[in-house]
């Protein structure tokens, strides 16, 4: 398994910009790239799989077990040539003084060279010291290379290169220079998720070319090759249930709702779901299906075009009134509350949550959450260890709930903020809703769960 993990020094290094680049410009030479998210994250994931033309996959130590991790690893990299790991934050950055879910972790549980990306605006000479530091700091860290990231000119690339030859023994295999063509617009999460835009295409080609001219990508095979073999790793996992009737589950996924796990539609396949995708913004129905599941993005980017959609929201509604098993996460936890409120606008949602959703410039909720379910929850436990007293997830929104009915929560917050501070996941009828993006790992099986709560209604 070839592999490399791209960290950096600091976040906003352009790493993500760098391993897209990476994953296009080695797909674009033929190669059957893989690509790799550490933590919880959407965005760059869709850049990395639009890049790479194959799912970007998250590992996650908060909610993944190490050998969960590794298998995860090993299983998505079956026939690829190269496995690129994009890292989050800085090298050594984590949640605990130990580093114990950081980058370097990560690198060390399996065993991958670290090219590390630089962002050199402003730097010369003091770019020595930092590449020693962090050689030295966990020196089990194999440091393969360097990517100078943000160059401002030959001169400025000469005097890097010359100081950390002479300094240090960690080779350069990059100097990308500052260009405004290699940026993806930024929005108030982060980059614009790729599914957003119609120029997607054209802009991971642009930064592939961009990249292929300006890092040796032969070089950094070779690093990836140098990685140690690991050993073939199966976690267990729930058995695909084929004895059972299949159950439907229309899922949202378009401009407006995009935030999925892929390893979260394969979990509810296993469990014995057809997923069946609409479109919120051109769809005036929905699909015959006996379940709804709504994911996370930006309805408020696109709640024009939402609330203009008046046949497919009254529809989404009625179901749901009617009984119709929903589950909505962030995003659709938004679109299906009475309407959304950001700057001087405001449009109507849904309407089946008692609340209106207001929007703020800043983070309402932010990081890893905690999670313990009340006697309301929705879904039937399947077993101990399918019902975890803690239940691990994370949370990203600018927006709050205002305006509240009565509301029944399947859930406490233990860390995060959730819907008011101390509660999340809405219930109402068959409908779960929360600010919290749960993922199928082996701390929380929910897609066995949810698809066993439809199978339950389907058959009563």
């Amino acid at each position: 398994m070839n592999r490399l993990l791209i960290s950096a020094a600091h976040k906003s290094s352009g790493k993500t910009t760098l391993s897209v680049g990476l994953c296009a410009a080695f797909k674009a030479r033929g190669k059957a790239v893989q690509s790799f998210k550490k933590g919880p994250d959407y965005i760059d994931p869709m850049w990395l799989t639009r890049a790479c033309g194959r799912d970007c996959h998250n590992l996650d130590f908060y909610t993944m077990q190490h050998d969960e991790i590794l298998a995860t690893l090993d299983k998505y990299s079956v026939n690829s040539d190269i496995s690129i790991i994009e890292g989050n934050k800085g090298l050594y950055d984590g949640l605990d003084i130990e580093g114990s879910n950081s980058n370097a972790a990560l690198a060390r549980l399996t065993r991958t060279p670290v090219v590390l990306v630089i962002n050199v605006q402003g730097v010369t000479r003091g770019i020595a010291p930092l590449i020693l530091g962090y050689q030295n700091f966990e020196p089990e860290i194999n440091i393969a290379g360097v990517i100078l990231n943000q160059i401002r000119g030959s001169r400025h690339e000469s005097k890097l290169r010359a100081v950390i030859e002479h300094y240090t023994d960690v080779p350069v295999v990059g100097a990308v220079y500052h260009n405004p063509d290699l940026q993806i617009t930024e929005r108030h999460l982060g980059l614009i998720p790729s599914n957003e835009t119609q120029e997607a295409d054209n802009k991971v080609a642009q930064i592939g070319r961009l990249i292929s001219q300006q890092v040796e990508l032969d070089k950094l095979m070779q690093i990836a090759a140098s990685a140690p073999k690991l050993p073939a790793y199966q976690f267990e996992r729930p058995p695909q249930q084929t004895n059972k009737p299949e159950v439907r589950i229309a899922v949202a996924r378009d401009a407006a709702f995009g935030f999925y796990y892929p390893e979260d539609f394969e979990a509810l396949e296993t469990a014995g779901a057809k997923l069946i995708f609409f479109d919120t913004l051109q769809d005036s129905d929905l699909p015959a299906c006996d379940a709804l599941f709504i994911g996370g993005g930006f309805p408020e980017a696109n709640m024009q075009a939402l609330s203009r959609n008046h046949r497919l929201r009254k529809k989404i509604h009625d179901a749901i009134e009617h009984g119709l098993p929903a589950y909505a996460e962030c995003g659709g936890l938004m679109y299906l509350t009475r309407g959304i409120h950001w700057h001087d606008q405001h449009h109507e949602m849904v309407g089946i949550i008692p609340a209106d959703t207001r929007m703020y410039q800043t983070p309402q909720g932010r990081g890893y959450i905690q999670l313990t379910e009340t006697p309301h929850r929705l879904w039937p436990a399947l077993g101990e260890t399918d019902s975890p007293l803690i239940i691990p997830g994370h949370e990203f929104h600018y927006s709050t709930l205002e305006n509240t009915g009565a509301l029944t929560f399947a859930y406490r917050v233990m860390r995060g903020s959730g819907i008011d501070g101390e509660n999340d996941g809405i219930v109402y009828k068959n409908l779960l809703a929360n600010y919290a993006h749960l993922r199928d790992t082996s701390a929380n099986h929910w897609a066995r769960r949810f698809v066993a709560f439809i199978r339950n209604n389907v058959s009563s």
